[in-house]
């Protein structure tokens, strides 16, 4: 995921024009942060900044953070999806940080059901039935705050709650995402 100003910026980064030219390179898909600001922002808003992702960076989807789980919302995200896919977004990702209502896992390719502090994680974490019906490829666990040594539980941990994709960070807010990790090859 590239994300250079909370979004794409108001014109091309050349420092990310460089990384995100390097990662095509190397074959990565790319995905453009689009913050949706929990339904408050625009169809026209998200879209603006998914067509900037892929022609300033050449992203082949978007990662849309702040999306609403509220089971009422869910007609407003589905048409959202089917716009950014119209704009050439061959992935997209939901991240409302939390399990959503059931029909948001259909949406999208991949759905973030856990954002947050890895005391939280491994403290208050719930999985709800209905993700045991979808393959764990369609879940990611997002967790900060992970001690070094613990990074291969993390790992375990998001695998056994049912997720395939996870990003165990050491960091911490404001910005955890912000800190490398230690390789986790010891933990896959």
């Amino acid at each position: 995921m590239i994300n250079p100003a909370n979004g794409p910026g108001p014109s091309p980064d050349p420092a990310f024009t460089a990384a995100a030219g390097a990662l095509r390179a190397a074959g990565a898909r790319l995905l453009g942060y689009v913050d949706t600001d929990y339904g408050a922002r625009s169809t026209a808003e998200v879209a603006e900044d998914v067509v900037r992702h892929r022609e300033w960076y050449g992203a082949d989807g978007c990662f849309l953070d702040r999306v609403t789980s509220d089971p009422a919302e869910l007609p407003a995200c589905r048409r959202l999806v089917r716009a950014v896919r119209r704009l050439g977004a061959t992935t997209v990702v939901l991240n409302p940080g939390v399990h959503p209502a059931p029909g948001y896992a259909r949406v999208a390719d991949l759905t973030v059901t856990f954002e947050g502090h890895w005391t939280t994680y491994v403290s208050a974490f719930s999985r709800p039935a209905w993700t045991a019906r979808h393959p764990p490829d369609r879940f990611c666990h997002l967790v900060y705050g992970v001690p070094e040594a613990l990074v291969p539980l993390a790992v375990r941990t998001a695998r056994e709650r049912g997720a395939a994709a996870y990003g165990p960070v050491t960091g911490e807010p404001p910005n955890p995402w912000a800190q490398l990790t230690p390789a986790l090859s010891e933990a896959d």
